[in-house]
């Protein structure tokens, strides 16, 4: 059955356009995927995991991907000076000052997308039209102490050089890897979709080990709860900078999610 269909008939809404809107804004989920669309099918053996969030409890998706990562990590924010890589419209900045950040820092190469409260939050910094690659601690109006990333349309290994050298010594970097950016375009598929999971991991792998060569070592690595818009598969990275020696090796972290039920497909 139809998406919008079902959703309207088990009363998630009042009509199927209104169905069609819950799921346009990325609100309706089926064993934590996102449906990105009204058309799309709703097999009846998953009918029983869909969830609706009713209230957004962030301006983007990616506050939910972030809140995960620092549930997961055992992460807090509070009291911290923090650099949002990639802000957009401002979910990950938004996870972070709900967790108790002191400040953000918002950068984006684009102008104009930060959700309106966010931007005029008075804790938010707003760095528009910046490219990151090229981000230099006097750029920044303040030092942080950690940072969050999670950028398109580029490899991660061009911007961590410039993290690293941001982040102080006990600081950390959550990012979020998209595969669909960091493997060349033999791998990816129809509708800009990374299948293949020797793919998904060859872009996880190339994402950890450059961070390792500019002195980022991982310390996590967890499965997105829900996918890209574009739905691909999504991943979670939180690297430290720190001694290699404590901690966990590129092979162990990706045994971990192949072990976890949910990456061979």
């Amino acid at each position: 059955m139809r998406a919008d269909k079902y959703l309207y008939e088990q009363g998630y809404a009042d009509s199927r356009t209104g169905a069609a809107l819950l799921i346009r804004k990325g609100v309706v989920f089926v064993d934590g995927v996102c449906i990105a669309k009204p058309s799309a099918e709703i097999d009846s053996l998953l009918a029983h995991k869909i969830s609706v969030i009713q209230e957004e409890k962030y301006v983007g998706r990616g506050g939910y991907k972030l809140e995960a990562a620092l549930d997961a990590f055992h992460l807090s924010p509070e009291g911290l000076c923090c650099l949002d890589i990639g802000a957009s419209t401002g979910g990950f900045t938004d996870c972070l000052l709900s967790r108790g950040a002191r400040c953000v820092i918002a950068v984006d190469s684009g102008h104009g997308q930060l959700h309106p409260r966010i931007a005029n939050d008075e804790r938010v910094e707003s760095m528009e039209g910046v490219n990151a690659r090229y981000l230099a601690p006097e750029m920044i109006p303040f030092p942080v102490s950690c940072a969050v990333m999670d950028v398109s349309f580029i490899s991660q290994t061009c911007i961590l050089p410039a993290l690293a050298a941001l982040i102080p010594p006990s600081g950390w970097l959550i990012s979020l890897i998209k595969p669909q950016f960091e493997v060349g375009r033999h791998a990816v598929g129809k509708n800009g979709i990374v299948r293949s999971e020797a793919d998904r991991i060859s872009a996880i792998e190339r994402v950890l080990t450059g961070g390792i060569s500019c002195g980022l070592f991982p310390a996590g690595l967890i499965r997105s709860p829900i996918t890209g818009g574009d739905g691909n598969t999504e991943y979670l990275v939180c690297f430290y900078k720190q001694t290699a020696e404590s901690m966990p090796s590129v092979e162990l972290l990706i045994r971990s999610l192949r072990t976890d039920g949910k990456e061979r497909q």
